[in-house]
């Protein structure tokens, strides 16, 4: 297993080490110990979600506010999406900042995507499923959102505009200047 930090150095490619032959393929997806050795920290998953959806369907960008704060590891098991973390840190360095990773069952690429980003995904592929970990559980209370055409993220979702499906949900989200945010530099694990 590796893993490469990003342009955000907080949200981190994790890539497995993946044993194919004949018969197929067997790939080891998560190994608390290894990520927790590279992070420095503890990371607790409790459950694991998993959606299926078409092309052109985008989920996103959501977070949750503390204390229910989730990190998020995510991958594609079929398919290909565009995964999408913004960094909305008040005080960092990167703040507003983006990374954009193409995850696929193909590449088996996931992406770590700690407390104190928005994430949201596209899918690129006919249909995808899509399955991430978190480490707190949903909260409607703390559910935040923000818009995902936010001309100050500048993100390519690498689709037509026409050709997007969002919840309704998702389509009156608040732009990133009117969005509620954390504070850089707070242990939002402690």
């Amino acid at each position: 297993m590796t893993f490469i930090r990003t342009e955000i150095p907080d949200v981190i490619i994790v890539e497995p080490k993946v044993h194919g032959d004949a018969r197929g393929y067997f790939v080891e997806t998560y190994r608390q110990e290894k990520l927790e050795a590279f992070l420095g920290y503890t990371v607790n998953f409790c459950q694991d979600n998993e959606s299926k959806s078409s092309y052109g369907v985008l989920r996103g960008l959501h977070y949750q506010l503390a204390p229910a704060a989730q990190t998020k590891l995510v991958r594609v098991i079929q398919g290909r999406v565009l995964d999408v973390a913004v960094d909305i840190r008040k005080g960092s360095p990167t703040f507003g900042k983006h990374v954009a990773v193409e995850l696929s069952g193909e590449n088996m690429r996931q992406m770590f995507i700690p407390r104190g980003f928005a994430h949201g995904f596209v899918v690129l592929s006919d249909e995808a499923t899509f399955a991430y970990k978190v480490d707190n559980y949903y909260s409607p209370e703390n559910d935040r959102g923000m818009a995902f055409d936010d001309p100050a993220l500048g993100i390519d979702w690498q689709i037509d505009a026409s050709k997007l499906k969002l919840s309704e949900k998702d389509m009156k989200q608040p732009f990133f200047t009117e969005a509620e945010y954390f504070e850089y530099g707070v242990d939002y694990y402690a």
